[in-house]
Formats: C-alpha cells, structure tokens, sequence
C-alpha cells in the first residue's frame, strides 16, 4: 500500500510543553515521509490557565498557509455546557477531555466516513494525558492509537512500572511514600530516591497505557540510553520509539508589542558585552515564581557569588489567577540597594526568550526547574544545569541530570510547590532554599573546569550527540523509520 493514502490523527494535550513537541513531531514526521499527511485537532481550553499556548495556538493557525501543506491544523470547538458544576482544576479538564472525545469522534466521521477522500486513517497519536479517552474512537473506527510521550524515557518508565505494579499485582502506588527511602526502578540505572517520585495523582494518568500500538518519546538514545533499552527489552510494555530532541527553535511569527520588542533588544545588547560562558543564566519555566524570602536568598546568592548573571525574575500570580506577572519595579522584592551594587555583572528581566538566551555564546549555566523541554533546550546548547525542581516530573528529571547523565550539579532537587495539605486542599508553603546553599551551587556549576568528569564537558559531548540523533543514520532517524513500519504494519 502506498503512503500516498496515509494520514495520521494528532490529539495534543492543551499544555504549552506538550502542545508544542507533539506539532514538532508531526512536522519531522512529514519530514521523514512525503507523501504522509497529518491532521492535528486543537483543543483549546475555555478559561485557560496558560494564556501561552493560547496565543502559541493563535500564532500556529495565523502562519498556516506557511507551513507544509500536508499539515493540517483544526481548531475543535468547545462545549461550555459539559464544563457546568466543575469546579476543582482536575475535574474541570477531565470534563473537558471527555466533552472533546465527541468532537474527535465527529471529525472523524466527517473526514474518513462520509467523505470521498482516498486517505485512509492509520491512527490517532495522542498526548498521554488523552489515551484512554481517544483510544475509545480508535477502536470505533478500527485503526490503531500511539501515544505521545512528551516527557523523558526514564519518567515513562516510572510511569509505566506503577501501573505494572497496579495492573498486574494490584499494588496501590500511595504505599511508596512510606516506603524504603531508595526504590529500583529498571529505567533508572541507581536508586531512586521515593522522595523525588511525582505526586500520586501522577500515576492515575493514562490508565491503558499499556495497550496502545506504541510510544513517541521526545527523547534520543545517547541521552538515556539505560532507559530506552530497559523499556525495548521488556515484553509487556509498547515499543517505544525515541524521536527527539524535538524543540520550538523557530516558533510562530507573533507580532510583538513594541517594549518586549525593545526589551529582547537589551537582553542581547547586555548578553553580546559579556565574555564567553561566564553567565549564569537563572529561568524557572512560564509559571515558576517564588515568594518575596526565596526572591532575596537567590540575590543575596548571586550577590556573594561574584557571577555574572541573567535573571528572570517574576512576579507571583495574584489572589485567584495562576498566571505570573511582570514586576513593574523589582527592588520592592530585592536586597535594598541590590540592583546598583551588581549593576556591573548583572541583569534582571521578566520574560525571557529562553532557547535564543541559551544559544548565545555568553551563557555558561543554567539554573532550572529541569522542565523536560528546558532540559532539552540545555542540552541542544551544550549548557550545563543547576537544578531547582519544582512539580511533577521535575525532581526526577534533576535527578538524572545530576546522577546518572552528569550534566548539572544540585541546587535542590527535593525542591516541590505542588505539594498539597488533603485536608484543607491548599498549596504547602516550601521551604526557603538558603543564600549559601544557592551559592554553592552556582560556583560550582560557574568553576566547572574542562576536565573530562566536568558537566560542563560532559554536556558539550551530549550536545554533539543530540545533532547526530537526528541526522540520517542516526538513532532518533531509524527510530522515525521504525515507527513507520509498526504503522504500515497495524494498516488492516
């Protein structure tokens, strides 16, 4: 059968990071096989908490007539009556999920039911968090469903081994917390710490995982090569095909307002005047922020450490919004006395343009929340990592970074603000990471020489093996290849 007839169904998740490695996938998939056309269903989620990947989704559908034309691009409308009565986070999108599986299902039918067209539907790729609701229209239509794993290789195999463990064994994964303090986990060459696992809730998600046809992972073998092999070699579990890495390099034109215009200007300007790698660049994702405490410990930090330095510094959301702000003056919540005495080193901004910031050759460190498309950012860029985790997967992911890939030192990786009191059901208040604990980490992210157990080192030689990934012959390539073939061998 000729590929000429194929099309592939994308169900992204309405999260900015996974939202936008699942279209970079779909674009280097159509890259690999000319004549494969794919459709991406948008669900764009009423009241959004993320105004970032609304108007990422406004920006993508605007430059449309600019992408490749066998990518298609459909905005699935809402059904604001189903998200009546919700009114907790976690059953408001379950709600939403489950008032889009209806959406997708008529998309379908209109498309590949009742039209003429001579495509034919080889299946869905859905974001994890969608699986078990699209697999239902994967198997009223007959055609196999991939998941899109937009996470790490290890994270999916932490994933997968609490639901082996439920499944299999009926063994509730909440005893864990109370459990030895190291468990084995077979993705994870070390011991890993119960403290660092995701919280609970985590492990509910994509209940038949284990069923679909295969896994995506944004991911490359020389990264996490122990965890892909440990996930090829066991017989119950889907094939996994590691893609990556899939970054937003080039993301949608979006006209821009005149003062971020003006703003980027200054950053580079500032950036262009430092000497090569000697700043530490400190960025916490679009929702990190820290209370007022935390914001002086970091500058008492910086301030004692001597280190040039690029902050993103912002604001946190105010009473009944989850979005950050811009400080319209940052020495309310700075050292007084702060800005004029590191004027010389150091720059405090708000937004950042994160990629283009670690791909300017002044930067030499990265203080992160380890958010898995940030570690990727670090490293296509050869930047090491000084890691401060904040939610969900974070705190794994710095913990692979700093004791099993070895490129970043620790901040501190127990680090959590999703943490919640069940019986009043209000965020914890986390504990304020120490000036001198910062510092530590800082200089020795900053004074890594270039010996061959450096990071620093170690994370020039993943950089160059992420490039190669990608290349013809290379792992991600024959993954791609590999994962074509399970499609054509699934088409009935």
């Amino acid at each position: 059968m000729e590929d000429a007839n194929i099309e592939l169904v994308f169900v992204p998740a309405p999260s900015i990071g996974h939202f936008v490695s699942a279209v970079g996938t779909a674009k280097l998939l159509l890259q690999r096989r000319p004549q494969l056309c794919i459709t991406v269903l948008i669900m764009k989620m009423p009241l959004s908490p993320d105004a970032k990947i609304n108007s990422y989704i406004d920006s993508l559908i605007a430059d449309e007539k600019d992408m490749n034309p066998r990518l298609k691009l459909i905005l699935l409308p809402e059904d604001l009556d189903a998200l009546k009565g919700h009114t907790d986070r976690i059953s408001f999108f379950h709600a939403f999920l489950d008032s889009q599986k209806t959406r997708v299902r008529d998309y379908c039918v209109n498309e590949f039911h009742k039209s003429s067209s001579a495509r034919r539907l080889a299946g869905f790729v859905v974001d994890v968090f969608c699986t078990d609701l699209i697999m239902d229209v994967g198997e009223e239509f007959g055609v196999p469903t991939y998941v899109f794993y937009a996470l790490g290789a290890a994270m999916l195999g932490l994933h997968l081994h609490f639901r082996s463990l439920t499944d299999d064994h009926g063994i509730d994964a909440s005893g864990f917390k109370d459990s030895d303090p190291d468990l084995n986990i077979p993705t994870y060459f070390k011991p890993f710490p119960v403290k660092l696992l995701p919280n609970l809730p985590f492990f509910d998600l994509s209940t038949r995982i284990r069923e679909v046809k295969g896994i995506i992972v944004n991911t490359f073998f020389d990264l996490e090569p122990h965890a892909i092999e440990s996930l090829s070699n066991h017989n119950s579990f889907p094939p996994v095909y590691s893609v990556g890495p899939i970054l937003n390099l080039n993301p949608p034109h979006k006209k821009k307002k005149n003062n971020q215009e003006s703003e980027e200007k200054q950053i580079f300007k500032w950036l262009d005047d430092q000497p090569a790698s000697s700043v530490v660049f400190l960025c916490f994702g679009s929702g990190g922020t820290f209370p007022e405490p935390q914001v002086k410990e970091i500058a008492y930090a910086l301030e004692r450490s001597g280190q040039r330095f690029l902050w993103a510094l912002r604001k946190p959301p105010y009473p009944g919004s989850v979005l950050p702000t811009e400080y319209s003056n940052p020495e309310e919540v700075l050292p007084k006395g702060f800005l004029e005495r590191t004027k010389s080193i150091g720059k405090i901004i708000g937004w950042a343009p994160q990629s283009a910031v670690l791909a300017h050759p002044a930067v030499g460190g990265f203080v992160s929340h380890c958010g898995w498309n940030s570690t990727l950012e670090s490293v296509w860029f050869g930047v090491p990592i000084a890691t401060w985790p904040m939610s969900v997967d974070q705190q794994a992911n710095a913990f692979q970074l700093v004791r099993e890939i070895g490129t970043a030192v620790d901040i501190k990786m127990d680090y959590r603000v999703d943490s919640r009191n069940p019986k009043i059901n209000s965020p914890i208040v986390p504990e304020i990471v120490s000036a001198k604990e910062i510092e530590i980490g800082i200089t020795s992210l900053m004074n890594q020489y270039s010996t061959p157990t450096s990071v620093r080192t170690k994370a020039k030689e993943v950089q160059e093996k992420s490039r190669k990934a990608l290349e013809e012959g290379g792992s991600s390539f024959n993954f791609i290849e590999s994962f074509f073939e399970n499609v054509m061998n699934n088409l009935k």
